[in-house]
């Protein structure tokens, strides 16, 4: 009896260490690491800025480690894991819809750049010269909606009901069409440039991201390309109160730092533009 007492006394004992020990470095589980900071980010330009910021870091004392996502969906449902202590990849008015669509308790640590969305064609060369009844091929992404209709309605192609708010727009807010545009939203973000390479429609509106990452230069292979002064700025996107920590204070401000905004300007020639909002 002693002697299987001694056995499962052990056996608990295994079992206690075990659930005390493991993912202590992980991100959001047991005892973080303060010096580790997990960002979750696009391939293009958002993990080659981090890498860019990384050594920067090191010399304040923090190890970066940068996970890589293709999707829109992911770095959120990563962050509200607590698989990341931040993700860096997305846009004001998307990550607002996001919190708000899936009740996540996020907050914005601050604006890091621009990303202007640019319209490409291969059959055309200008928006002047799109024909009446042109299929403006567009993301599925509901919170792109606006600001796509809004930069067209800014290069005069349509007009928007008066007093609406435009971050916010659809379809059925345009009250001028002049050339008849027919808009195709079927498609996600990240198809749009093999759809773009495959010639589809008369022209087509892609995020920057994605237009780099495909190896597009949105200044010099678009046919009109957004304003920089754009409301639409990516931001550093962490869990509630994790704004206020120390490593991620240091995140935001290596990367509104002039050396990472030269960086911006240089590596992407007007293609990204960096903020210090």
């Amino acid at each position: 009896m002693k002697k299987w007492l001694g056995v499962i006394l052990t056996f608990a004992l295994v079992l206690v260490l075990a659930a005390c020990g493991g993912s202590d470095d992980k991100a959001g589980s047991g005892k973080k690491d303060d010096k580790k900071i997990v960002v979750g980010a696009s391939n293009v330009p958002h993990a080659v800025i981090l890498e860019e910021a990384k050594p920067i870091l090191k010399e304040k004392g923090y190890n970066l480690e940068i996970k890589t996502f293709t999707d829109y969906i992911l770095p959120n449902k990563s962050l509200d894991a607590k698989e990341l202590d931040a993700n860096y990849f997305q846009h004001i008015p998307y990550f607002e819809s996001q919190v708000k669509e899936n009740n996540y308790d996020f907050a914005n640590a601050g604006g890091i750049h621009i990303e202007p969305i640019g319209v490409y064609s291969k059959k055309y060369k200008s928006l002047e010269e799109l024909p009446e009844g042109a299929h403006i091929i567009v993301s599925s992404s509901v919170p792109d909606h606006g600001r796509i209709l809004t930069m067209l309605e800014a290069k005069g192609l349509i007009k928007l009901k008066e007093g609406i708010d435009k971050t916010a727009a659809t379809v059925e807010d345009i009250v001028d069409n002049p050339k008849k545009l027919k808009f195709d939203a079927k498609y996600e973000a990240a198809l749009l440039t093999q759809i773009y390479d495959k010639g589809e429609g008369d022209a087509v509106l892609i995020n920057s991201n994605y237009a780099l990452d495909a190896g597009l230069n949105p200044v010099e292979d678009s046919i009109a390309i957004e304003e920089s002064d754009s409301p639409y700025v990516n931001i550093i996107a962490v869990n509630k109160g994790d704004e206020d920590s120390d490593k991620i204070k240091a995140l935001v401000e290596v990367l509104r730092s002039k050396e990472i905004q030269d960086f911006i300007l240089k590596e992407y020639g007007g293609s990204v533009v960096p903020v210090t909002k």
